[in-house]
Order: structure tokens, then sequence, then C-alpha cells
């Protein structure tokens, strides 16, 4: 079946970024000049999917605004003659189809997907974290779609990580069966670096296949009182297929402020309209 709609999970409270967050939502966080969930969205299009199932909570109405039409704010463009703000507001509400579904209460991310099922119905979907910027040629969900349609199994994206970092992800093992692919035995949360089965730590895409939801009601909560993806998906791999895709391109951890940062900065120097301004400033730095 080709894959359609993906689901962005941004119920989150957002605490790392606090108080920037206390009163907007942390994936409206602007990278440069577009705000972080935007990003995610526009990878989610090139891939060619056609429907943007968004999990939200209290707080959260900024992003449902974000991808409306806003006609006040296009009025007010086209009376001023800003043609080229106008255009780029216009394309924001014209990106994709996008539905909204209320996580009622912060139970993880597992739970976070369960909630989308009315939505996603009987057929396989991307879920993909908005703290995750992938800078890639090829969009990673896309890259992920290509492995999909000849395996027909789920695919989770990875990357090896250094040994010290290991216990912030969840991580897998198996073995290696084809370039940048594993066949996924097991996976663990957030493993201490002396209990880790690898050092392939999983990463905020997932294109999964629609079983995953009757092993999700079947996990428990965990010591944190939340409902794991990963703990879902350590039982979908006892059944079925379940592939690790070591994707290519650069990731960006802006769930962190130093990662946030790093990002913005590398974001700023490939723009044509910044980046050799941005160059120049950050030369002329006394960084020592």
């Amino acid at each position: 079946m080709k894959l359609r709609k993906a689901v962005l999970p941004a119920a989150g409270l957002g605490t790392r970024f606090l108080p920037a967050t206390k009163a907007q939502p942390k994936e409206m966080l602007p990278l440069v000049d577009k705000p972080l969930i935007q990003y995610v969205v526009e990878e989610a299009v090139a891939a060619g999917i056609e429907d943007i199932v968004i999990v939200t909570g209290r707080g959260k109405s900024a992003i449902e605004d974000h991808f409306d039409v806003s006609f006040e704010l296009e009025r007010f463009l086209e009376e001023r003659g800003k043609k080229e703000e106008l255009a780029t507001v216009k394309a924001i509400s014209d990106l994709i189809n996008v539905s909204y579904v209320r996580q009622k209460e912060a139970l993880g991310l597992g739970h976070a997907v369960s909630v989308t099922e009315h939505l996603i119905g009987d057929e396989p979907f991307a879920v993909m974290l908005g703290d995750d910027l992938i800078d890639s040629e090829v969009p990673c969900i896309k890259q992920m779609l290509g492995v999909f349609e000849k395996e027909r199994g789920a695919v989770l994206a990875v990357m090896k990580v250094p040994r010290e970092e290991i216990s912030s992800y969840g991580v897998i093992s198996g073995e290696r069966v084809g370039e940048r692919l594993y066949r996924v035995r097991d996976m663990v949360e957030k493993p201490s670096a002396s209990e880790a089965p690898s050092d392939l730590a999983i990463i905020g895409r997932y294109i999964l296949t629609p079983d995953i939801f009757a092993h999700l009601a079947r996990t428990g909560m965990d010591e944190r009182g939340e409902i794991q993806l990963t703990n879902g998906l350590r039982s979908l791999a006892f059944e079925r297929p379940v592939f690790g895709f070591e994707f290519e391109g650069k990731r960006h951890d802006c769930g962190n402020k130093l990662g946030f940062l790093k990002a913005s900065v590398e974001y700023a120097l490939k723009r044509s309209d910044l980046g050799e301004s941005f160059r120049a400033y950050l030369k002329q730095l006394r960084l020592d």
C-alpha cells in the first residue's frame, strides 16, 4: 500500500526550553525564519505524503493557526503590495492536508501514536518527530520509504552515537542484511552504556505498519508512567520483520538548546540570502 499519512507528535510541554515555551509550543520555535514543525512537514511533502496528523495538547493552538489560512494577514500583505511575503504565507496553508487529534495526557510517545488510530486506519504510516531535523539531499523519510517498499516491514531510522550518549536513546540489536540496513531482533529504551546492545540509536523517523496499534494497546506503562513506542516496536519485532536503516544526512537534535543553536547556525549559513553575510560576521568574532 502507498504511504499516504504521517503522524507528528506535538503534545509535549517543551520544558527544556523554558521560559520560551511557557506560552509558545516548542514546535513553533523559529529556526532562522521557519518554525521547527514546518521543516518536518516540508520533509513529508517532499516524500509524497498527502496527509499529516498532528497530535496536540493544551496550549498548542499556535500550531493549528500556523497551518490554517490567515485571511487578515493575507489581505494586509496584498494591500501593501508585499507579493513575496504573501506567496510565502499562502504556501504554508497549501502545503498538505492537516488533521489534529488531542492527547489529553502526556503519557509518552507510544500513547501519542496510539491516539491517531482512528485517523490512520488500516494502512502504513510514518511517524516524524519535530525534535529531529535531518539535513539530507534526499529527505530522510523518502530514503526510508524506498526500504519499506522493498521489505514491506516497519522501518526505523538509526544512527551510530557515542557510547557516553547512548542512554538518551532507544537502541536496537540485530544483524546487517544490506547496505545501511539491519534486521532488528530486539531493542531497549534508554539503556546504560554498559548494557546497550549496540551503538545504533533510534532517531525520530519511523515507517510503521497498522498492526503496531494492537501492540501499543498491550504495552504497559514504564516506571515513569509512560507508554513507550520502543516497547511496542519490540513486541512487534518478535512477530514480524522490523528494520533499522542508517539514513544518509546530518541529524540535528533540536530537542536541546545546544543542538538547536547549532542547527540555527548551519541552516542560516546554507541560506542564499543570509549565508555570505552571516559567515563574514562569524569570522570576525573573537572566540578565544
